[in-house]
This record gives structure tokens, sequence and C-alpha cells, in this order.
């Protein structure tokens, strides 16, 4: 079976149905990434109670007055703001006319903001996936004790494996040479995976083990005792 990957777009058609929906918090969304759109606290909070008209309230088109009696803006700096957010397509203003009677009516359409947060929020997460797929290393020594691992299990290794490596030398202090050695003693026992590694490493450290030399000594007493 071929291995599928989610492109940008299918993340962001995910997203705005979400959005749509109501089953994601858009106001949450909002405050964490408007800065990001180039959105001002003023323009943010129009929106927030856009949404509160819409969502909440089932009032399609708020007068500017109703949005303005909600906030500490003056109705210029709200009308102001209304019109950026529809200039710069945040909102639109949707037209409908009844058909019996001939009565236009107007509404607030928020899917443009929908689309710019599906955009960024998808943007975000591939970023993130991608920096989990290609962990920065800068030490030429764990680039090679990575490589030396890919190379005895036959496959790259998982972002939760190359952590457990980072974790081993920088957190636990393991010599690069004595991972390696317990590797080889796992390649030897034909247990060639992580938790046994470590189960290795933390027999030895219990013991005092802090060389190769040791390892191969203890590791021969070991087998000898079986």
């Amino acid at each position: 079976m071929s291995k599928q990957t989610i492109t940008q777009q299918q993340i962001e058609a995910a997203l705005l149905a979400s959005f749509q929906e109501g089953s994601v918090g858009i106001p949450l969304l909002l405050l964490k990434h408007y800065r990001a759109l180039d959105v001002s606290e003023i323009e943010v909070m129009t929106l927030i109670h856009l949404i509160s008209f819409l969502e909440k309230e089932k009032k399609e088109f708020p007068t500017t007055d109703e949005i303005q009696a909600r906030m500490s803006a003056s109705p210029d700096q709200v009308i102001s703001s209304l019109q950026k957010l529809i200039h710069e397509q945040f909102i639109m203003i949707d037209e409908d006319m009844e058909a019996s009677t001939g009565i236009r009516s107007e509404r607030y359409n928020l899917t443009p903001l929908y689309r710019k947060l599906a955009k960024r929020v998808a943007e975000e997460q591939l970023a993130e996936a991608a920096n989990a797929r290609q962990p920065v290393i800068v030490d030429e020594n764990a680039r090679n004790i990575f490589t030396t691992f890919e190379r005895e299990f036959a496959r790259p290794l998982t972002p939760m494996e190359l952590e457990t490596i980072t974790g081993w030398l920088d957190k636990d202090m393991y010599k690069e040479d004595l991972i390696l050695t317990a590797l080889k003693e796992a390649v030897f026992a034909g247990k060639v995976h992580f938790r046994y590694i470590d189960r290795i490493l933390m027999e030895w450290n219990r013991n005092r083990v802090a060389t190769v030399d040791q390892a191969k000594e203890y590791s021969q007493r070991f087998r000898q005792s079986r």
C-alpha cells in the first residue's frame, strides 16, 4: 500500500469545514493568529462581535451602532474597521432578494476570514511536522551515531527515536561509544529495539560501567552467569 501525504489544501479544507460547522472555536484561533494576519486589536474585536451576532444571536447584519455599543471604540473607528476588513477580504457582505416581495436584505459573510485562518493554521501544522521530521543536528558526532543506528535498524529513525538518542547524550550523559556498544549488544542478542538498548544502558549505569572495556567485561560476565 502506498503511503499517502496529506496536502496543505486538504488540511485547509478540513479546517474550513470544522470552522463552518462550529466545532472549532474561532475567537480563540483569531486571538492566537490575528497579529500574523495583520489585524489590529479593534479589528479583531469587531470580528469577534460579528461572530457572536451571527453564530450566537442569529443576527446576520448587525448595524454599526449595535456593534459599537459593545465596544469602547468610537463609531468612526468601528466604521473604519469594517471598511478595512471588507477591503482586505476578511469579510464580505452578501445581498439577497426575496422573490415574492422584491425586498433586498444583506448579511455578513465570514467565509473569507475562515479561509485565511485555515491557511494560517495549516501552514503552522505543516511547519511543525517538517521540523519533527528534520531535527536540527549540529554536533558531527551526534550525526554519526544517528547514521549508525539507522544502518543497524535498516531504516530511517523516527522523531521519537532521534529524541531518545539525544536524551541519552544530553540528559543521561552517556558517552557515544558506550551507546554504540549497547547497540552492538542488542544486535548480538537479536533484540534490536530501543527499549532493550535503554535497559542495557541503565543496567551499566547502575553498576558504574563507564567505558567500553568495562561494558564488554560486564557483558561477558553476564553471559557466563547465564
